[in-house]
């Protein structure tokens, strides 16, 4: 079992509104998404990447690199393996299995990701569309980088 980390300050409620930003940017993102496609499925990754990068910003999985790295690649893989394969579980198959390799071989672990890959592969509709995906990302990025500089800040506060 993992050990439990110490609540942050605030308790409940100051974990609840550390929790506010990744949600207010994943409505954003998903906001974002309907206004120029109908695909959802792909782009529900971005927000357990949301998650972890709330839940341990500091931690390698939920580095900015990890993040762009991985989900990018899935995405393409995924698209790739369906237009290879046609819809179905080779392709998913062979997304997932290609993802994992490579975030290995890249030093680039975020286990989302293979929910990207799979979401491309198992696409049956004809809006398949890497660079909005990738704008999401962007995004969710983003808000790597903001949640990295409040906790500089709120260190530099605290000293």
């Amino acid at each position: 079992m993992a050990p439990k980390t110490a609540p942050a300050a605030g308790g409940l409620w100051g974990e609840l509104g550390l929790a506010l930003l990744p949600t207010l940017t994943i409505l954003l993102v998903l906001a974002f998404v309907e206004a120029f496609s109908r695909q959802r499925l792909p782009f529900a990754s971005l927000a357990s990447s949301a998650f972890l990068i709330y839940l341990d910003p500091r931690h390698r999985t939920n580095s900015v690199r990890t993040l762009a790295l991985s989900q990018g690649a899935a995405a393409v893989i995924g698209f790739a393996a369906r237009e290879t394969l046609g819809v179905g579980y080779a392709a998913a198959a062979l997304a997932m299995l290609a993802t994992i390799v490579l975030m290995v071989l890249l030093d680039a672990v975020h286990p989302p990701a293979v929910s990207t890959a799979l979401g491309f592969a198992f696409r049956s509709g004809p809006e398949i569309n890497l660079a909005l995906f990738g704008m999401a990302l962007a995004l969710v990025a983003l808000l790597a980088l903001l949640q990295r500089g409040s906790l500089w800040l709120l260190g530099r506060l605290e000293a």
